[in-house]
Formats: structure tokens, C-alpha cells, sequence
């Protein structure tokens, strides 16, 4: 008898998790137990439901589909469900790690269930490599703000700073607007080019902008952006890796 794969999809598009769940509602070898909407949601699912499969986006809120991986204790089998960049597909190819391209589509999906059947003995997937050549930096210009049914696109040469309130983060820019946004700090800091430097567990600064630093307490700087009247002080145990940073 062949294995009955308990199915979780992650996604943040409710379109593209209704679409695959529709074309994988024939498959007997799985069992859809859930959805999530976003990496934080899907992390919880899969602690709580321990999924035998997940159907996983990578760009998402909160936590991208890598980040998610990666707070896993207990990883289940992965097929990507991806638009993401040629490079990254390739890389799947080679590490026997099953992709779809959005959207879906019905023949494609057949092959992957049909190569889920013949990894039913084999060892866990070596994501971790992979993980790791896939997080690096990309050559991004923009983040994106979601403002009701807007989708704003923020330059990065625009933002001055970028701060975590509580749940939430924001980006300053320097018309003096604050921007919400979906990320987390930690996914930015991951994402962001070499001159946005994380000074402090809830702030980035765009070292771009930046028009004076002072010293402060304990050995913490200050630093004062262009366009703007805030003070943003750094934490004490990221002080040396600045100083060493800006010469200082």
C-alpha cells in the first residue's frame, strides 16, 4: 500500500493556495491538513499538525519560506512553489529538491507526485546547502509597501532608516513619510545591500545617509540621518563592530 503523504500548503496568496489545492485534490497519496498564509503561520502548523509534506512558497511575510525552514526542529519533505529566479530553480534541479512554477500547472504536478512516491525511503533532503546559496543578497532596488489594495514600491536609495515598534516595522524615507511594511527586521537584514547596517536589534540604518555619528554611553554611537530629526543609538555589544566599521 503507498504511503498517504498529511499535506500542509504554505502560501500568502490565497489564489495560489485555492489553485493548488484544487489540482491536488485527485492525488489519493495526500491528505491536505491545512493551509498558512505566511512562514510564522506555517512554522506553527507544521509544529502543531507534523506534516509528512509542505507545499511551500519562498517570498512571504513575516518569515520567508528559507527563514521557516530554518527554525525547524523536524523538517517534512518540501516541493517549492516558486516564481523565483532561473539561478535558484537550477539549483533545485541539482539538489533533488522538487520545484512548481507559479502558476501550477496540472501535467507538472503529476510528476512531482509521482517522485514523491519513489522518496518514500529515502533520507531526509539536504536542504541546508541550499539554504544557504539561496539566502544570499540579492541586487534589489526596492521594497514593496502594501497600502490597502496599493502596492506601493519604496527605492532603497529613499530610505534613511528602518525600526521595529513592538509587532510592527517600519521604513523611514526621506520625504519624512513611515512606511509599514511585512517584513521582519531580521528578513531585512537578510535581504537588504551592504549599506543598510543593522545597529540595534530593532533598527537598520542606510549608511548612505547618514550625516553625523556621536559617541554615547557604555561605548554605543549615535548616529543622525539626513532629512531627519531622529537619533538612532546603537546597541553597546554592536559598538566595536561599527567603530571598526566607520573608522571611529
Amino acid at each position: 500500500m503507498s504511503k498517504v503523504w498529511k499535506t500542509l500548503i504554505i502560501d500568502d496568496e490565497q489564489l495560489a493556495r485555492q489553485r493548488l489545492k484544487r489540482l491536488l485534490k485527485p492525488f489519493d497519496e495526500l491528505d491536505i491538513i491545512g493551509e498558512a498564509a505566511n512562514g510564522q503561520d506555517g512554522l506553527e502548523q507544521i509544529q502543531t499538525l507534523n506534516p509528512d509534506l509542505i507545499f511551500l512558497d519562498i517570498e512571504m511575510p513575516l518569515l520567508n519560506g528559507f527563514e521557516m525552514l530554518a527554525k525547524l526542529d523536524k523538517q517534512p519533505k518540501v516541493v517549492f512553489t516558486t516564481a523565483y529566479d532561473q539561478y535558484a530553480i537550477k539549483a533545485f534541479e541539482e539538489d533533488s529538491i522538487d520545484y512548481l512554477l507559479k502558476p501550477v500547472e496540472a501535467e507538472r504536478l503529476e510528476k512531482t507526485i509521482k517522485k514523491l512516491g519513489q522518496l518514500q525511503t529515502a533520507p531526509p533532503l539536504p536542504l541546508e546547502a541550499l539554504m544557504k546559496q539561496l539566502m544570499v543578497k540579492k541586487d534589489i532596488k526596492t521594497l514593496t509597501v502594501k497600502i490597502g489594495d496599493r502596492i506601493l514600491l519604496i527605492k532603497l536609495n529613499d530610505i534613511l532608516f528602518i525600526d521595529a515598534e513592538e509587532k510592527y516595522v517600519f521604513l523611514h524615507t526621506a520625504d519624512g513619510k513611515k512606511h509599514l511594511t511585512d517584513f521582519t527586521i531580521s528578513s531585512l537584514e537578510d535581504k537588504l545591500p551592504e549599506q543598510f547596517i543593522r545597529i540595534h536589534r530593532g533598527t537598520i540604518i542606510n549608511a548612505d545617509h547618514i550625516k553625523e555619528i556621536r559617541k554615547g554611553f557604555n561605548g554605543a554611537l549615535i548616529f543622525l540621518m539626513n532629512h531627519s530629526d531622529a537619533r538612532l543609538t546603537s546597541s553597546r555589544s554592536n559598538g566595536d563592530m561599527l567603530r571598526e566599521r566607520f573608522g571611529i
